[in-house]
């Protein structure tokens, strides 16, 4: 599937039931209009989301009434000592709609719960060397079915499942040490089909980094950047793109496949490498396990740390150059505003691999091009799990069908 906005489910239709007559598809959009207003910049009163939406102070009267009676807003204490009359914030009720993020990754799979204000309320992890699909399949119904039982009496508000893995999650099969066999069942699999099979509720498929790009676009830096490329490492370097505060995900859905980018011209009679060979975790695991330590380490703090820490600091070195070079690329092609840079591993592993990108980026030509600067992502781990989470909430509640409309951008 892809991110566009399924139908709603029965459960979850008198969340914005559909009101009066010729007018209900306006109304319905303009509700959607104003959660979206709320969900940007906070709890607000009713004259600012007049002011912010464009819509008359009437109108805006009769939608949040509406949305308090559906239990999606709630009104805040009365907030006194300006001048005129005293102004009631609404916000949004997180007990209004929950859903469930599914990230299925090559050495974990996560599990989340998150309620309507983009808020984790439970998690669920699994960790591997690498997944068996008949161990790891049974085990995704049971976090499911546990995540919803978890809700209670408040199951009926779970507006659906976001699931994010690989496009071909068994891809690079011979880094991963897989058979040819091995690979090809895993690239059999249709992972969205899966998990829709284990629910009445809407499930909605993205790519894994994609679906991490929607959660820093939503969450994070999207908020103040229009348009940029995003970088997640993690076993394998991945990215999306965000074009004028849109996800972009190309034709075959596979916008911002970084991880395939050539580091060099290529020559007969071999390939040149790719950027997966060289920016991703994958590589620092196998260091790791050259002298004898835990590969796990890679995606910890213990990277940071002796023994392991000399190991870090010749990859960082590596993979920032490789970095570097594919940001150039990028930019040369796509203009954008800037280069957001997240992963599996602990934050200051992060900053550390971004200062040396950026210092590697120095060292080019940028005559002609807008000179790139990364940024450190805001989500870390978690964000293809709640990019995931947060497609079924912004397929039901948001204003527009590429379900990121910002208002008063």
């Amino acid at each position: 599937m892809t991110l566009g906005r399924p139908p709603l489910p029965v459960e979850s239709r008198k969340l914005l039931r559909p009101r009066g007559s010729n007018q209900v598809g306006m109304r319905a959009f303009n509700e959607r209009v104003v959660l979206q207003a709320i969900r940007l910049n906070g709890s607000l009163p009713k004259a600012d989301l007049a002011r912010l939406t464009g819509l008359t102070a009437q109108t805006i009267g009769l939608i949040t009434t509406r949305l308090e009676d559906d239990d999606l807003l709630l009104r805040h204490d009365r907030v006194r000592g300006r001048i005129g009359q005293p102004s009631v914030p609404l916000a949004l009720n997180p007990d209004g709609a929950f859903s469930v993020g599914i990230k299925i990754g090559r050495r974990s799979t996560d599990c989340l719960l998150v309620d309507f204000t983009g808020q984790v309320r439970q998690r669920l992890s699994l960790a591997y060397a690498f997944p068996n699909a008949q161990t790891l399949i049974p085990v995704i119904g049971r976090h499911l079915a546990a995540l919803r039982e978890e809700l209670g009496p408040l199951a009926p508000r779970l507006v659906g499942v976001g699931v994010a893995a690989p496009l071909q999650f068994g891809g690079w099969h011979r880094m991963l040490g897989l058979s040819e066999a091995e690979s090809e069942i895993w690239n059999r699999i249709d992972l969205g089909a899966e998990v829709q099979a284990m629910t009445e509720l809407p499930v909605i498929f993205a790519k894994d980094t994609a679906a991490a790009c929607v959660a820093e676009l939503v969450a994070g830096r999207g908020r103040d950047l229009k348009s940029f490329l995003y970088l997640f490492v993690d076993t394998f370097v991945g990215g999306g793109l965000v074009l004028n505060s849109q996800p972009h995900v190309g034709v075959h859905s596979n916008a911002g496949a970084v991880a395939s980018l050539p580091l060099e011209t290529a020559r007969a009679p071999g390939m040149p490498p790719q950027l997966v060979s060289e920016a991703s975790l994958w590589e620092l695991e196998q260091c790791f396990k050259e002298r004898g330590l835990d590969p796990s380490a890679a995606y910890d703090d213990r990277a940071m740390e002796p023994p392991f820490s000399s190991d870090t600091s010749a990859w960082i070195d590596r993979a920032a150059n490789a970095l570097a070079h594919s940001v150039v690329s990028a930019t040369a092609v796509l203009d954008i505003d800037a280069v957001v840079m997240d992963g599996s591993f602990c934050r200051p592993l992060l900053q550390r691999l971004i200062d040396s990108t950026n210092a590697a980026l120095g060292r080019y030509n940028w005559e002609g091009l807008w000179p790139a600067h990364v940024m450190a992502g805001s989500i870390g781990s978690d964000a293809r799990a709640l990019g995931g989470a947060l497609l079924p909430l912004h397929a039901n509640f948001a204003p527009d069908r590429e379900l990121f409309l910002k208002v008063g951008g």
